[in-house]
């Protein structure tokens, strides 16, 4: 996932952020000198953020930023955006490109600097105090943004611009920079009446607060919900290393003796493939659909409030409700044609599932005999467990045979920068000279092969209690020929720290994982426009994820795989036969993987689809849930959704409302060109030239469909995706 899943930025980032107005004052007066002795007070230290880092490649000065930092910067930054736009909108020189649109383009340089770290340490390294200014600064980022694009004197200069566009002589991504902000300030509420752009003042704030409500409390349930272990027999099943991982994480919570199962973002969680104990299944699973559902971390009221505020949104702005007026800036288009697609592939999907089930249950059926306890019905705890069984039966190998070939520093370093020296040139060399805001952070600088400087790439791969679920890609730095800014990314994992001096072994999901984010990392370290409002992955979230899924390809590559899938102690290669084994088994288990992210995609279009006025209260939260479900035909309670709506951060506090689909239609665009790219030679240096060329250097420069179909020849076609995940003919194997 990229960038915690905000929108693609504008103005210097405000457009995912937000900024709030107060001064920085830099300047103090002496201290009265009541005695010859008194010295003048000491001025305050000049903000980390007032000027550009010095550190390469504008790096944050980590070492230098203290909390206290952020609540001044943000007003300083906000407050000298304000004054550079005020000296825009209201210049007595006629409208041009230069001094209008790309003078925007210029404004905001601190706001985007203290924004781009603060909003990153918020997901991946928060405290009490960040959340506090978080809450605080939410409702003052979109008072700024709103400022901004409401201005009517500055929109009547850009609509000049836009309506003469014919005649300025612009290049194509000046042009289309035009055109862009055009579009941005309408869809801001720039056309709306002043009583009417007030009232969406009030809008923006309050969902801006809520979302980021959202956000804090969904961490706290996460954390609040782990499951605490007594009981080392109780784990039984579960691999070596990660008994050792809940030991440590049950001592980092001072719960020396016992073993804690943090929990995953996701619904399903992955002990549940391997806990014998079912009781203990029972508890995890349910301690996972019960976060946000009730209690001191519930989520209901926050989400009811949402919906209401964007429906209401939504009709201000002449859209029949949000996913409306969400879609219209997305590849996909309409709600139509996402419903559409939804449809088409979750029937299919779930009768996959379907016949999963009934093998499954034979499974739970022989093993409650012989272990002389009466049967049981199978129930969304047991799905994993018992597929992991049916996977092992068909395919004859187990995670554990399977995780020593891939430890996490062979995979990073002979896998997934190998594959990105194979296909653009890169080179990778670790650097210990850079500050970091967490001491498991590594920092690699990234050179083209040429040798010039490109980028640097960040890795913070352990999971910690206060970084949120899942995985995720940032950008400190986004780059951009106008500012003369080369990127700074950041890829996010959660993987479970094992204690000091024990490898990190990696499941071939997580492996997956890694290639994913860094497709993401490549998408913004191979940027190359002028502007930054087109930078890197600031595209909209349905092809955003076409990069990062493609990436995927690389990590069941045979070369590739053959690169690093090598035992962590001897060296010795991933024996053929159990490497055959791994990929013949990569679409096992599809219905289920892909029915739980459809119902979930669908569950998003629901929600985001409810007329204004219509929209359900707190106590009917889960009710409308079970409703949206069961109306599409998705609910099938051993499949449940990916989130449920309770801790669905994606749509309620990520970017992603009505845009959860992304994930599905950019794979389809993903698996269209790993087809391409095997049809051609596969990892070649002149296929991966020409996909950065045509679609990985342009991010958001040109429309995402005329860039696939420069690169792949043609329009975007559904096969590929279907073979991929084992979903022709209704096969399940």
């Amino acid at each position: 996932m990229k960038a915690s899943k905000l929108p693609y930025a504008a103005l210097a980032l405000i457009l995912t952020t937000g900024a709030g107005l107060v001064a920085c004052n830099n300047n103090t007066t002496p201290a009265p000198a009541a005695t010859p002795a008194a010295q003048p007070a000491a001025k305050p230290a000049p903000s980390p953020f007032a000027a550009v880092s010095p550190l390469p490649y504008n790096m944050p000065p980590f070492d230098k930023i203290q909390e206290s930092d952020y609540r001044p910067a943000f007003e300083e930054g906000m407050a000298a955006q304000r004054k550079e736009v005020d000296a825009i909108a209201h210049s007595a020189e006629a409208p041009s490109f230069d001094n209008t649109i790309v003078a925007l383009e210029r404004s905001g340089q601190e706001l985007a600097r203290v924004s781009s770290v603060f909003n990153n340490l918020t997901s991946s390294n928060t405290s009490d105090e960040l959340d506090k200014i978080q809450a605080e600064m939410a409702p003052k980022l979109s008072a700024h943004q709103d400022a901004i694009f409401l201005d009517p004197a500055l929109f009547a200069r850009a609509d000049k611009l836009y309506q003469d566009r014919a005649g300025l002589g612009l290049d194509a991504e000046s042009l289309r920079l035009l055109e862009r902000y055009h579009t941005l300030f309408v869809r801001a509420g720039a056309k709306l009446s002043d009583a009417d752009k007030d009232k969406l003042r009030k809008l923006n704030e309050q969902i801006s607060s809520l979302t980021t409500q959202f956000q804090q409390t969904v961490l706290k349930a996460t954390n609040d919900g782990a499951v605490v272990v007594d009981k080392e027999s109780d784990l039984d099943g579960m691999p070596a290393d990660s008994i050792a991982a809940a030991a440590q994480a049950a001592k980092t919570r001072k719960l020396d003796g016992k073993w804690v199962i943090a929990l995953m973002n996701t619904t399903t969680q992955p002990a549940l493939m391997q806990l014998k104990n079912r009781e203990l299944r029972e508890r995890l699973y349910k301690a996972s659909i019960a976060r946000g559902n009730g209690g001191a971390d519930d989520t209901a009221a926050t989400v009811a409030q949402i919906v209401k505020l964007r429906a209401d949104k939504a009709a201000l702005l002449g859209y029949k409700d949000f996913a409306s007026y969400a879609l219209e800036d997305e590849t996909a288009g309409t709600p139509e044609a996402v419903n559409k697609m939804l449809a088409q592939l979750a029937a299919g999907a779930l009768a996959n599932a379907r016949k999963d089930a009934a093998e499954l249950q034979k499974l739970a059926d022989a093993d409650a005999k012989a272990n002389h306890v009466k049967t049981f019905q199978l129930q969304p705890w047991d799905w994993a467990y018992y597929a992991e069984q049916l996977r092992q039966k068909r395919y004859a190998f187990d995670e554990s045979q399977v995780k020593p070939y891939f430890e996490m520093n062979h995979v990073l370093q002979d896998g997934v920068f190998y594959a990105a020296h194979q296909l653009y040139g890169l080179t990778f060399k670790e650097r210990t000279d850079l500050p970091v805001y967490q001491k498991d952070v590594r920092v690699f600088e990234v050179f083209n092969e040429d040798g010039t400087p490109l980028a640097l790439f960040l890795a913070d791969y352990f999971a910690r209690d206060n970084k949120q679920g899942g995985a995720w890609m940032n950008e400190y730095v986004s780059q951009s020929k106008l500012l003369g800014l080369k990127p700074v990314v950041v890829n996010n994992l959660n993987l479970p720290k094992p204690p000091e001096g024990q490898p990190v072994l990696l499941s071939f999901d997580d492996v997956n994982g890694m290639f994913h984010e860094f497709g993401h990392a490549i998408h913004g370290m191979l940027s190359n426009v002028q502007y930054p409002l087109f930078a890197g992955t600031a595209t909209p979230p349905d092809f955003v994820e076409y990069p990062s899924q493609y990436n995927e390809m690389w990590s069941h590559d045979p070369q590739v795989l053959a690169n690093y899938a090598k035992h962590y102690q001897t060296g010795a290669p991933m024996p053929k036969e159990l490497l055959d084994k791994v990929l013949a088994a990569r679409k096992f288990n599809a219905g289920f993987t892909t029915g739980e992210y459809l119902a979930a995609a669908i569950l998003d279009m629901n929600w985001h689809e409810i007329p204004p006025g219509q929209t359900p209260e707190a106590k009917d939260v889960m009710a409308f849930e079970a409703a949206a479900l069961k109306k599409s035909n998705v609910d099938y309670a051993l499949v449940p959704p990916r989130y449920h709506t309770t801790y669905f951060s994606h749509i309620f506090s990520n970017g992603y409302a009505a845009g959860y689909y992304a994930y599905i239609w950019s794979d389809v665009l993903a698996k269209d060109t790993e087809h391409w790219m095997n049809t051609h030679g596969g990892l070649k240096r002149e296929n991966g030239d020409l996909l950065r060329a045509k679609v990985l250097s342009r991010g958001f420069s040109a429309d995402p469909t005329s860039l696939f179909v420069d690169f792949y020849g043609k329009p975007p076609e559904v096969g590929p995706l279907l073979e991929a995940r084992g979903l022709t003919a209704g096969k399940s194997k």
